[in-house]
């Protein structure tokens, strides 16, 4: 099935796209088919089980407070983000839980939601199984679902067929491969964007994509705004904020820019940093593809708007539809997901998005575009995931603001060329593939290797 980029930029809450947006779509998803099965009345009980990369750092990735909100009800892009630890604490205290809020079920959660780390189902790493009780104790249903990178959820089902899906709607310009992409450009003489609007128009609608997008890029930068605001030290590894103070100090001397042009990578930084501490603590981010590399595609983004001065909206969604062309290639060809490739699915693969985005709103060819893409990827190879603590704080948020600085460089490297080139993109996501495979599971999203395990944790403020 081809990827929307409506999907792959979607509207979520921290920390993880996979640990945290994925759960809880597929709990909401478990309690919604009991509710169509007209069984949800005769639950007395709900159980849940996380395996693999989902129970080895599930507490720090909030995948337990997102199981309960999905069971409640609750959705990703809608859930009241300050009201979420009152709901919380309030399931733990009272040891009561109303599935979709109606059906009002014992939930212990010790016993109810448990996390087997040493335990993997077939199909992925993060794997969760959910049943449903009657009084006597018989089960009522029973499903697993896989939360396969960037919030995208499949079922049982769905995975024993290779998640594969009928498109329901002919696209005017089938692509699986970037050369597949870049013949359709040559020979219709359009551009990436153009082409990937054409895609979507059919299945959207123009204008209800181009709104989308924008109300996509103003959740971007309400969350640049609030990491910029919001100072002090996120919990778990108590890490020290640094963009409320960065953002401070680049305000008070503006002029700086005049003097050190480099100042410009400053304010790159500073968007990075704001949305991923944003992000891990729990806010308002758009999945870009995935959450721990949320920060990529809007850092790169604002620079396009805040110093470019021919920006404006209609570069803002053509740049986000030509990150959304290179992030399918990526999803449907290897993986968005850290737990199943590393790191290089993810920071990777939003610098390869953002590099061509910037490219295509900056005049590029679509080879040169493709190029763009290409060296986002190519100098992410190999990347690991290994979250400190099993938390989306260290390396993952300076690890953002590196791979967005990364992501301009490379759009500016390939602007300078022609856009021909020795390594291809769909050679570059086919080495990504195949490395991750070769990675260790200890390097994937399991907290059991690299700086998870060199770097002590300690209970002291500290600057990563």
């Amino acid at each position: 099935m081809s990827t929307s980029v409506l999907d792959l930029f979607h509207i979520g809450i921290g920390p993880s796209s996979s640990h945290t947006v994925g759960p809880m779509k597929a709990a909401r998803t478990f309690v919604e088919g009991l509710r169509a099965s007209g069984d949800l009345q005769d639950v007395a009980r709900i159980a849940t089980k996380l395996y693999g990369s989902l129970g080895a750092t599930g507490r720090g990735h909030g995948s337990d407070v997102a199981i309960l909100l999905g069971l409640m009800g609750e959705c990703p892009r809608k859930v009241d983000i300050d009201a979420i630890p009152t709901m919380i604490d309030t399931v733990r205290s009272t040891k009561q839980l109303k599935i979709l809020g109606t059906q009002q079920v014992t939930f212990t959660e010790e016993d109810d939601l448990q996390l087997l780390p040493r335990e993997r189902l077939d199909f992925h790493p993060n794997g969760m199984q959910f049943w449903a009780f009657s009084g006597d104790g018989s089960e009522l249903a029973r499903h697993i679902y896989y939360s396969i990178g960037g919030g995208f959820v499949v079922s049982e089902a769905e995975a024993e067929a290779d998640h594969f899906v009928e498109e329901k709607v002919a696209h005017p310009y089938p692509f699986t491969s970037a050369v597949e992409l870049l013949v359709h450009c040559k020979r219709e003489n359009m551009s990436i964007s153009a082409i990937m609007m054409a895609n979507e128009a059919v299945q959207h609608g123009e204008s209800h994509v181009r709104k989308e997008l924008l109300e996509i890029w103003r959740v971007m930068q309400d969350c640049v705004k609030r990491g910029c605001e919001n100072g002090g030290i996120m919990p778990g590894l108590k890490v020290k904020r640094r963009a409320a103070d960065l953002h401070k100090q680049l305000s008070a001397r503006p002029e700086m820019a005049l003097t050190d042009p480099l100042t410009i990578l400053d304010w790159v930084n500073l968007y990075a940093l704001a949305v991923n501490e944003e992000n891990a603590v729990g806010g308002r981010v758009v999945t870009a593809p995935t959450n721990g590399a949320a920060g990529i595609v809007p850092a790169v983004l604002h620079y396009y708007t805040r110093f470019m001065p021919a920006s404006n909206d209609d570069g803002v969604v053509k740049f986000l539809l030509t990150a959304g062309a290179v992030g399918r290639l990526f999803k449907e060809n290897a993986s968005i997901s850290g737990a199943e490739v590393g790191c290089q699915g993810e920071v990777g693969s939003a610098c390869s998005m953002a590099a061509a985005g910037l490219a295509e709103v900056m005049g590029g060819t679509p080879e040169q575009v493709e190029n763009a893409a290409e060296i986002g990827m190519e100098h992410n190879l190999g990347l690991t995931c290994d979250p400190i603590g099993g938390l989306v704080q260290v390396p993952c948020i300076e690890r953002n603001a590196m791979a967005s600085v990364k992501a301009i460089n490379a759009a500016r490297l390939a602007l300078r060329g022609d856009g021909d080139h020795f390594v291809s993109l769909d050679k570059v996501i086919r080495t990504m593939r195949i490395t991750g495979r070769d990675m260790q599971s200890k390097y994937k999203e399991t907290a059991q290797g690299g700086l998870a395990v060199t770097v002590p944790i300690s209970s002291t403020v500290v600057d990563c």
